[in-house]
């Protein structure tokens, strides 16, 4: 009887640059293991060596697994690869030609193992939905108490892996009705969790919050049946398992949610749900390798061109004062180097050239320190200038605008982090930069928060550089909260203890701007008209008209008269001379050298803007340029609208229209570019200012699109801008303008009452003195500071049923404003809101009337009426205009304007 011997399967690739290979037993011992055990180094197994082993004979059927442990020059391990090698008792081999074949791929198997295996991991599928799990182990369930622990209940047949979920009860008895409520919150927040991790089990008490146990009437036995249990593990500490299901005690000190285990191995890998990147917003998804770097996902999805994006479970990660971010998904532009992955910065060769980094940019590694978990690089216009799509992205493709019908442009040049936040809700956040309006731009294209720092905001070490003198860093959000929460703890350095908002909102007219008169219609001027009104309100101010060019010249009292012309080179000037000189020079003398003196491909954009830098940007000329950016700096505040104030930080606030909804649409080809942009408008301002700027959505309105043939909508934003070094400040107002929004339209939509009556005011809380006067229960405590407080109309028709209801939509929505994606329902004290109180109104006059009770408006609004046109069209008080429009437009209330 001979032995055939038969490699089941090989999953892994030769990687490059590791040391020598080891060889570790596991599984079962076999009568081949001391000779398997003679060499330590897999190279010496020889033909000479599998004919001899290949002449033993068996008794039974023996399975051995061989871990493949490849480390590193430094020896550090790398990666564990698993080979399954069946040896089978069988009839003598029918031919010498079968038995040099199963030596063959014997032989040819451990070649490949001398030149080292990588586990790449595997693509899995649970009821339909991709999976990516192995390749890094971050656990490994073993023994207790000296002795195996059986993973066999669990295995999945014809599969190593099978689906577990770590989960944490309050007491060490668990209960039916507890696992039943915990894995339904499990899978009411986190989308990489399903039913059928519950496949098996892994139960440990609470650290957090034990208790003595959890009432119920639900048995755990038909829960565990009911969602399909196999297999229970649980710590020492967990008692009165049921005997239904296989059991056993280990130790898993990892966090809580879904992971895949090896059967064979038992190690540990998280779970990484697959999301096809159909916008192409991404040039790559990667995943930790647990070690402080990263590494390109192995791993893709069937679609048309789309990449596949790995995403963990967020019930990995918990906020913590040091990690408020914790669990926020994030996206970087492909300009911001990470450790262990490469950079294209929208260039091929520039890709290939340089290869994988080995440093992580510390605007990335911030973010990472403060709890985001990177989960790709995303794509860019060529080394981060301006392009159109279609015919300016000739090395990648451009990504695509979600917006509309889905052929808009997207803008740049932080173009697929504009367009992976725009079109996925399993993203939260993505980096990008703006030196002329990266940032700004792609935020209006596609309806989101994006802002421009004040410029030095965060380091932009170990990023590709456009120019140092306005490269800067800025944030994408689809949620005002979130972005003001992100953007206060990434920029360190920025005090926001002020004590009030810009009192004077000062409204841009500027020449070209959407105010002067020029390319608007009529719904994008009502939808921009509605915001400057809310805001006027928040600030308790009205707008003012600015002009920086008028003002220019009525202050500067120097020449030039025109900053339009002063400025008019500025920015081409230095940011082609800047990139040619820091980027593009010093590439295309490393490509020489490494390609026998040939030149790289460029994008015709940016070779364009190098060339004429070459030609005209001399010393002299930029020079120049950089003086006339100090004089602007200098007049803007002190004299424009860059002034600093010690109690609202700036002394106004500046805004004008970013986008107001015209179709732009990708396939439209212009005149190739033969400079870089020239001019100089209010985009420009914050640029040479150095000055924060937020890109903000208010709103959408309809378009016929010609693709679709079809009406669609394109968003509407608005730009808001205060003075040098506002950034945080910036960051609070449109933190607090949400709450107070949430707040005002859920009244005005509970009681029918227009928004002229509702007043929302934000107090600062003074310091707590130390004399212990907020007692609770007998005892001292301290508390935070958010509450509100209401004054409300009362009367029989609005019961406390009503207002109880009110109160628990107002906490929703301050929830909304201050919550996080994924983040359960216990969160810190400083983010609770700790009461909502109504107190009742006697009696009110406002804007010279008296305010009715509650109920009797009706006979209210038919008497105050001609007062309201009075002071709106003989007076023109603006505030009983927009009553009067506002009026219209309520359902319940606008009969009585007939």
């Amino acid at each position: 009887m001979s032995l055939c011997v038969e490699i089941k399967t090989i999953t892994s690739v030769p990687s490059q640059g590791f040391g020598p290979d080891y060889v570790e037993r596991l599984g079962p011992l076999s009568a081949l293991k001391d000779a398997i055990l003679q060499s330590r180094d897999l190279q010496v197994f020889d033909k000479e060596h599998w004919i001899r082993l290949a002449s033993y004979r068996c008794r039974v059927i023996i399975r051995m697994f061989l871990i493949v442990r490849s480390r590193d020059v430094d020896g550090r391990r790398a990666s564990d690869e698993v080979t399954d090698i069946y040896y089978q008792q069988t009839p003598a081999c029918s031919c010498a030609s079968h038995r040099m074949r199963s030596l063959a791929i014997i032989l040819a198997s451990f070649r490949l193992a001398s030149a080292n295996f990588v586990n790449q991991g595997q693509v899995l599928s649970l009821n339909g939905v991709s999976y990516y799990a192995g390749g890094v182990t971050v656990g490994q369930i073993g023994t207790t108490n000296g002795s195996s622990l059986s993973l066999a209940a669990a295995q999945i047949p014809g599969q190593d892996l099978f689906p577990l979920t770590i989960i944490e009860i309050s007491s060490s008895v668990p209960s039916g009705d507890e696992l039943l409520n915990l894995t339904t919150t499990y899978d009411s927040s986190d989308d990489v969790f399903q039913s059928a991790f519950l496949h098996a089990i892994y139960l440990r008490p609470s650290t957090t919050n034990p208790t003595a146990g959890y009432n119920g009437t639900t048995s755990l036995d038909s829960q565990l049946s009911r969602q399909g249990t196999s297999l229970v593990l649980s710590s020492k500490e967990i008692h009165g398992l049921t005997s239904s299901v296989a059991t056993g005690v280990t130790v898993l000190s990892l966090p809580r949610g879904p992971y895949f285990v090896s059967v064979h191995t038992g190690n540990v890998y998280k779970a990484y749900r697959l999301y096809d990147d159909d916008h192409l917003a991404f040039v790559q998804g990667v995943i930790s390798d647990e070690e402080g770097a990263f590494t390109t996902l192995p791993a893709v999805t069937e679609n048309v061109m789309a990449k596949s994006i790995a995403v963990p479970s967020r019930l990995y990660y918990t906020e913590t004062e040091e990690q408020p971010l914790a669990g926020l998904r994030l996206g970087v532009k492909d300009i911001f180097h990470v450790k262990g992955v490469g950079t294209s910065g929208g260039n091929r060769a520039y890709f290939y050239l340089y290869g994988q980094q080995n440093k992580t940019a510390p605007a990335v590694q911030r973010l990472i320190d403060l709890g985001a978990v990177l989960v790709g690089k995303m794509g860019t216009v060529q080394f981060a200038n301006g392009d159109r799509p279609t015919a300016d992205w000739v090395d990648l493709h451009a990504p695509f605008n979600p917006r509309g019908d889905g052929y808009q442009d997207p803008s740049g040049s932080s173009t697929g982090p504009g367009v992976g936040v725009g079109a996925y809700d399993w993203l939260d956040l993505a980096v990008g930069s703006d030196t002329g309006g990266s940032m700004r731009g792609p935020a209006g294209s596609q309806g989101l928060f994006g802002n421009r720092p004040s410029t030095g905001a965060i380091s932009l070490e170990h990023v590709i550089p456009l120019s140092p003198v306005s490269d800067t860093a800025g944030m994408f959000a689809r949620s005002g909260s979130l972005w003001a929460k992100v953007t206060q703890a990434w920029y360190p350095d920025f005090a926001s203890n002020y004590t009030s908002y810009p009192t004077t909102l000062y409204r841009s007219t500027a020449r070209g701007g959407a105010w002067s008169g020029v390319n608007i219609s009529e719904e994008a001027t009502g939808v921009i008209m509605s915001f400057v009104q809310k805001l006027e309100s928040f600030l308790q101010a009205n707008s003012t008209p600015a002009n920086y060019t008028q003002l220019w010249s009525e202050t500067h009292g120097e020449a030039p008269a025109d900053v339009n012309e002063m400025l008019y080179l500025t920015y081409g000037v230095y940011v082609s001379h800047d990139q040619w000189q820091g980027l593009g020079k010093p590439f295309f003398e490393d490509y020489a050298a490494k390609f026998d003196g040939r030149q790289p491909y460029i994008n015709p954009g940016p070779l364009a803007r190098w060339q004429w830098g070459q030609a005209h940007s001399t010393e002299e000329v930029y020079a120049q340029g950089l003086h006339n950016i100090s004089i602007f700096r200098s007049w803007y505040e002190t004299e424009g609208y860059g002034r600093h104030d010690p109690e609202s930080c700036s002394e106004g606030l500046y805004i004008y229209p970013w986008s107001v909804g015209q179709p732009s649409y990708r396939d439209v080809y212009i005149q190739p570019r033969t400079t870089p942009p020239l001019g100089f408008d209010d985009s420009s301002v914050p640029v040479m200012a150095g000055a924060p700027e937020v890109v903000v959505p208010i709103g959408e309105v309809p378009y016929n699109s010609t693709k679709s043939l079809h009406t669609e909508y394109l968003p509407v934003t608005m730009a808001l801008r205060m003075a040098r070094g506002c950034d945080h400040h910036l960051a609070n107002l449109k933190q607090r303008e949400s709450i107070a929004l949430s707040i005002t339209n859920l009244h005005c939509s509970t009681f029918s009452t227009p928004a002229f009556f509702v007043h929302v005011n934000f107090i600062k809380q003074e310091p707590k003195s130390d004399d212990g006067t907020y007692f609770m229960a007998g005892k001292s405590h301290t508390s935070n500071s958010n509450r509100i407080v209401a004054l409300v109309r009362t009367s029989a028709s609005r019961t406390k049923d009503d207002l109880d209801a009110l109160a628990a939509k107002i906490e929703d929505a301050w929830n909304g404003a201050v919550k996080e994606p994924g983040e359960e329902a216990e969160f810190d004290e400083a983010k609770r809101l700790l009461m909502v109180v109504f107190t009742p109104m006697l009696a009110i006059r406002e804007g010279g009337m008296a305010i009715p009770d509650a109920g009797h408006e009706e006979a209210w609004l038919k008497q105050q009426l001609p007062y309201f046109k009075e002071m709106s069209e003989k007076h023109g008080v603006k505030d009983f205009t927009d009553l009067l429009e506002e009026l219209k437009q309520m359902e319940s209330l606008k009969g009585f304007l007939d």
